[in-house]
């Protein structure tokens, strides 16, 4: 098609001049990002736009790029953890999980029992704190600000429960191949069983407040509608593809430690837009809720870390080894490959952040730039995982 003088004045680099090629006569060239707040990280989206209209959107990655798949080659299994929870800083002890779940399948290394329940509270924990800052970022990019004070209040109250036993409050490094690096003491388990009816006593406020509150219904409802087969097209996740009305969650379809011992729905929801996959995170509260409490009661006394668990100088075996685990924005992978050396010979790491925002362009045509803001947050994006 004809390139309009505005187009050839655009003072782009590559990716924007490539996509201004297929241009439509008239239309208008805008980048979002990679510095904006819509795009919770160093993401940039273009868009060629006919007026308020979205013609076409292309996401543009790289600018947060750590290698981290090439660093498992140069480190051993043990000093690889630490690069977990940098992957994803919104549910890092899903990372942890999924890592140590693969080398432990690699290595034949059975974890005690009462630390596949510690790290089943933990990572819900973990789960819940990561769900609050969705939900508060999420409002604040649909320009409610007062939801986000709220939501770090009680995620304030996770991160003191958390700190207890991890040491940090953010990039988790706390799972060991074999356990994990320290029990729950009684402070932290007094926390937590007084953090279960607290949050509990929220949830009501949060559903008056914002869930029911006619100008968010406005802004997502019917907005970024995904159908399920758009959802295993492009290998979507979690929330996203639970949103759509599909009950996939690996804690159930793939079950791993002692989730199948543990009695808890799967949220889902048959509106496959924005507001459905709100709908399923918010349902998530009480279901991680559910699955603490349970584990309060029902952990067994004993170790949290297997007797002589490998040292930072610990060699894996040969052979290779898949894990997937349940993340907060949908299904972790971790495969790792090892050739019996003194470090790892490969890692690959399944981002499900990847695969959801891959629909995004598809989702957003035909949509206005107001409601694609909508859509970005509905899928809880975290950049560095995307990335990684």
């Amino acid at each position: 098609m004809t390139r309009t003088p505005l187009l050839e004045q655009v003072a782009g680099d590559f990716y924007t001049n490539n996509f201004a090629k297929d241009a439509q006569e008239g239309s208008l060239i805008l980048n979002l990002g990679p510095q904006h707040p819509s795009t919770h990280g160093v993401l940039r989206v273009i868009v060629e736009m006919d007026g308020e209209y979205i013609l076409r959107a292309e996401p543009v990655l790289g600018y947060l790029h750590r290698m981290h798949e090439k660093m498992a080659e140069v480190k051993t299994a043990a000093q690889f953890i630490p690069n977990m929870g940098r992957v994803d800083y919104g549910h890092a002890l899903g990372w942890n999980w999924a890592f140590v779940g693969a080398v432990e399948k690699l290595a034949g290394i059975e974890v005690p029992p009462r630390a596949e329940y510690v790290r089943v509270i933990t990572c819900e924990l973990n789960r819940l704190a990561s769900h609050l800052l969705w939900w508060g970022a999420y409002l604040l990019d649909l320009g409610a600000f007062t939801p986000i004070m709220y939501a770090f209040d009680d995620r304030e109250k996770l991160l003191d429960i958390l700190q207890i036993p991890t040491g940090s409050r953010l990039t988790y490094s706390y799972f060991r191949v074999g356990g994990v690096a320290e029990d729950l003491n009684d402070d932290c388990i007094r926390l937590i069983r007084d953090f279960i009816p607290w949050m509990r006593s929220r949830l009501p406020m949060y559903k008056d407040l914002v869930s029911d509150n006619i100008i968010l219904r406005k802004r997502i409802e019917g907005v970024g509608v995904i159908e399920p087969e758009v959802c295993r097209r492009y290998g979507a996740t979690g929330p996203v593809i639970r949103g759509s009305g599909v009950a996939y969650d690996v804690r159930r379809s793939d079950p791993y430690s002692v989730y199948p011992k543990l009695d808890f729905e799967i949220p889902t929801s048959k509106l496959m837009d924005a507001r459905g996959r709100y709908d399923v995170r918010i349902a998530e509260f009480e279901q991680s809720l559910r699955i603490i409490e349970q584990c309060l009661d029902m952990m067994p006394e004993g170790d949290v870390l297997v007797k002589g668990a490998p040292k930072p100088s610990w060699k894996a075996p040969m052979g290779e080894a898949y894990f997937a685990v349940e993340g907060a924005r949908g299904k972790i992978g971790v495969y790792l490959v090892s050739d019996g050396g003194k470090t790892l010979y490969r890692a690959k790491l399944r981002a499900p952040g990847y695969c959801n925002l891959s629909l995004f362009a598809e989702v957003s045509q035909g949509t206005i730039l107001a409601d694609a803001v909508a859509i970005l947050g509905s899928l809880d994006l975290i950049i560095p995982e995307i990335d990684r």
